[in-house]
């Protein structure tokens, strides 16, 4: 379900995956890719339905031998998620992933990636294009920093926004000339700031949807906080169709990472939101342990709540207002509050059976974020109003 914020979302066309449609008012959706090698069909099975478990919404395998086209045609049957084939210089796979079919008679990929650095020119791609459309296949064009094609890189000196952003444009009006629509469009560099200036630049200049993704992020860790900086920039500025967090390793990991992104940029909010104050010598609660308990009982939950402990009294009671369930407490007790209004009083050993109880009446015909967020979005504007006036 989507709800309103204060950042509004840049408006594209649609495009159809199989049932997944990308772009317009559709969910922000969120990939992922495999690490094995595609051809050994069991082991990638076995990894995408790991990744399906842990809700990725569409995956990506890569192909670049005959041998991953003919797993493809043995994989699919058994997934429920999109398949992307990821193609890299040999045009010839593209075309081989668009004609190929399952047992059942069903395509044996619902979209290509190809990179328009490395596809092999013009022609190739034209060929690529004219398969595409007569097969009815969406394609994501990826243009990656590290792989611009040579001409931009002599335009420019380096692979900037605008040669990035170029090098889009020309393919799209390329594949428009042909007659072909279903384009996906990525931009994807490293370096945050090139990334982020990238997708704005693009998005003054297109309507086609967008996939984000900051390429060559890095270790888990460390990956993780720089996708977070990259993609959550570029989602803020009301930008981006589907993501995908890049990380070194087990590829299970990067499904959570892009949950946790949507959900903290208020683009997507699929389950609980636990808010909790920092450590500090205030505190006179286990609010660690309080916390811990709290995530622990709230997985598995779709309701988008948001959900604020806060173990002191100095900004208790004002935080805990703002949530949907919050509580403010000190000296080991505290105060339940449900949508600002404080409904009873606890000691630190029930709250958080307390707050499970709360989460479990809350009424789940009314979209619980609502409220909270144009509460938000009424308080800006009335702060704007009064710097104005």
């Amino acid at each position: 379900m989507a709800y309103s914020t204060s950042v509004q979302r840049h408006k594209t066309r649609e495009v159809g995956i199989d049932d997944h449609v990308v772009g317009g008012d559709n969910p922000i959706w969120v990939q992922s890719m495999t690490t094995t090698d595609t051809a050994d069909a069991s082991a990638t099975l076995a990894q995408i339905k790991k990744l399906e478990d842990a809700g990725c919404e569409i995956i990506r395998v890569t192909v670049p031998k005959k041998a991953d086209v003919e797993a493809c045609m043995a994989i699919r049957d058994h997934i429920t998620i999109p398949l992307i084939a990821d193609i890299h210089y040999d045009y010839r796979m593209a075309l081989a992933c668009l004609e190929a079919r399952t047992p059942s008679g069903r395509r044996a990929v619902d979209k290509i990636r190809i990179n328009p650095g490395n596809i092999g020119g013009v022609e190739r791609f034209k060929e690529v294009v004219r398969r595409a459309k007569d097969q009815g296949v969406p394609m994501r064009i990826g243009v990656n920093s590290g792989s611009l094609e040579e001409d931009l890189i002599e335009k420019y000196g380096f692979p900037c926004p605008e040669a990035m952003v170029e090098s889009a444009l020309r393919h799209i009006e390329i594949a428009e000339s042909l007659g072909y629509h279903q384009m996906i469009i990525s931009l994807k560099a490293s370096h945050v700031p090139t990334a982020v200036e990238c997708y704005s630049l693009f998005a003054q200049k297109s309507d086609y949807p967008t996939h984000l993704g900051i390429t060559e992020a890095g270790s888990r860790e460390y990956g993780t906080l720089k996708s977070a900086a990259g993609i959550g920039a570029i989602l803020l500025r009301g930008i981006g169709d589907t993501i995908r967090v890049s990380l070194l390793g087990d590829p299970v990991p990067e499904v959570k990472a892009g949950f946790d992104i949507l959900r903290a940029t208020s683009r997507r909010i699929n389950e609980p939101e636990v808010v909790a104050c920092p450590t500090c010598g205030r505190l006179d609660i286990d609010l660690e342990r309080i916390v811990a308990e709290v995530e622990q009982r709230m997985k598995g939950l779709k309701h988008p709540l948001r959900i604020s402990i806060l173990g002191c009294l100095v900004n208790g009671f004002g935080e805990a207002k703002e949530a949907d369930i919050g509580i403010a407490a000190g000296s080991g007790k505290g105060i339940i509050f449900k949508r600002g209004v404080p409904i009873r009083h606890v000691k630190e050993e029930e709250m958080v059976d307390a707050l499970w109880q709360e989460v479990m009446r809350f009424e789940e015909d009314t979209p619980p974020l609502e409220s909270y967020l144009k509460k938000q979005e009424q308080k800006q504007q009335k702060s704007a109003l009064t710097v104005l006036g």
